[in-house]
């Protein structure tokens, strides 16, 4: 009996299940860092630019989709805030503006490794291997490992631990928020669904238009998750010393 799975399913549920690891990982991360530092202060300096950067990015969401932005709290102690109307298109506007995080803040990672790669001096891999095997989950550890050997051992860089601070900042901010799912979990289920069907009728050009973008999303997805394990690297230590610490 044929299967009826193809290629391009197996890969939208990779890129899915991708997605639903890194937002967990996300917020694992900021789990650990909100239990580890003691003082509410020191939580606040290290979250602070990822907390902006997630709201500015609902504010991305609420200008492309027409929603009026009502009132904006970039950084408080409670964290960031964005109140905004009803978006101008229906139920997608909510998926749009809640999950908008998700999509910019790879894109600003990026950008990031881009600048202090050429501006600081700082040593990174040419290409971050793209998540659709076991083998290159392990390529892109090896590629991390690298990284952090180069950076701070063989040629040590002071720039690139204000680096690090700022990938360990973003990536507490990646994954949306509880209240950002609720808003958007309906508008979200309808899109798996309809992609799903979208790679069931099997219509070559529809199809490759529908991976070439899944493609992309799954591209940032691969950078938010290499990130993530940088932060995760650098977060164990701190869990360790504020543990142990009197």
């Amino acid at each position: 009996m044929e299967s009826t799975v193809s290629p391009a399913m197996v890969t939208f549920i990779g890129i899915i299940f991708t997605a639903i690891v890194v937002m967990g990982l996300s917020r694992l991360l900021d789990h650990i860092w909100a239990r580890v530092l003691r003082f509410s202060w020191l939580y606040f300096i290290v979250s602070a630019p990822g907390v902006v950067v997630h709201e500015c990015a609902h504010i991305i969401g609420c200008l492309v989709t027409g929603a009026k932005i009502k009132k904006v709290v970039l950084i408080s102690k409670e964290g960031g805030m964005v109140s905004y109307a009803p978006p101008a298109i229906p139920l997608f506007g909510n998926v749009i503006i809640s999950t908008a995080p998700l999509f910019f803040l790879p894109l600003v990672l990026a950008a990031l490794t881009w600048f202090f790669g050429t501006y600081a001096g700082c040593t990174f891999s040419s290409a971050i291997p793209a998540l659709d095997s076991f083998a290159s989950v392990y390529s892109l550890v090896v590629t991390i490992g690298q990284t952090l050997y180069q950076n701070l051992f063989v040629a040590f860089n002071g720039w690139f631990l204000l680096y690090l601070y700022l990938v360990t900042s973003l990536v507490l901010s990646f994954s949306p928020s509880t209240q950002d799912l609720r808003n958007a979990v309906v508008g979200i289920l309808i899109l798996i669904i309809a992609g799903f069907c979208l790679l069931a009728a099997g219509i070559p050009v529809v199809t490759g238009i529908f991976l070439t973008v899944i493609n992309l999303f799954g591209i940032g997805l691969a950078i938010g998750f290499a990130f993530e394990l940088v932060a995760l690297l650098v977060s164990l230590p701190a869990l360790v010393f504020y543990r142990n610490s009197p």
